[in-house]
């Protein structure tokens, strides 16, 4: 059987276009070398001898039709993610600071006060070194864990997503791997990559795109 891949379908595509067929022609041989099967039993008849087995022609599997998801429903799904993991990873930043002897910045830095953020930042205060390490492995951990295991986080889940790779199915380990490292190319690019799934057709963002998969309504 020959696998063939999903009909992707925009949210704001035409009712008239939700559904396609893809069939095989009924009357198709099946090619062997440079001579059909068909041919060959109808010589071998003529011939009066016995005619070999004509294969009968695999017949397509019907295209499945599927509704990618948009920038902002996307968007929401990342931020119930961001309200999982952003929690846990300040509670192992508290556990792992006083294990270690590390002082917090002061609490009477506001998260408004942009310029003493930065300030710490470029002297690497160790308790925000931390911090953002530890957002940056349990994240990683929490995307590739869910999505092998659900094939979605719990935030695609709450709003009905799910990923797809290119033939219609959840995807591989191995390209859920390459989609959790694509999180980081997205990072790197100054989130161009998230951005990107707002400008293009088929609404796949970097991690998508180097991994093969799509998100869609399910």
């Amino acid at each position: 059987m020959q696998d063939t891949e999903p009909q992707l379908l925009r949210d704001d595509a035409p009712v008239e276009t939700t559904e396609a067929e893809v069939t095989a022609p009924s009357d198709a041989p099946i090619m062997e070398g440079d001579r059909t099967l068909a041919s060959s039993a109808t010589e071998g008849q003529r011939a009066g001898i016995d005619a070999p087995l004509v294969r009968e022609a695999p017949r397509r599997r019907e295209a499945a039709t599927v509704h990618v998801v948009g920038f902002w429903k996307r968007l929401l799904a990342a931020a119930i993610d961001f309200s999982i993991v952003i929690p846990a990873s300040l509670l192992m930043t508290l556990l792992v600071t006083k294990l270690a002897g590390v002082h917090l910045p002061p609490s009477n830095i506001h998260l408004t006060d942009v310029d003493q953020w930065i300030d710490l930042a470029l002297r690497t205060d160790p308790a925000l070194v931390t911090a953002f390490v530890l957002l940056l492995a349990i994240g990683m951990t929490y995307l590739l864990v869910f999505q092998i295991v659900l094939g979605r986080t719990l935030g695609m889940r709450v709003l009905r997503m799910k990923v797809i790779d290119v033939y219609g199915e959840r995807p591989s380990p191995a390209r859920c791997c390459a989609r959790t490292a694509g999180y980081l190319a997205s990072v790197a690019t100054l989130f161009l990559g998230f951005l990107w799934m707002g400008f293009d057709s088929e609404k796949r963002s970097l991690q998508d795109w180097i991994a093969g998969t799509y998100v869609i309504r399910g």
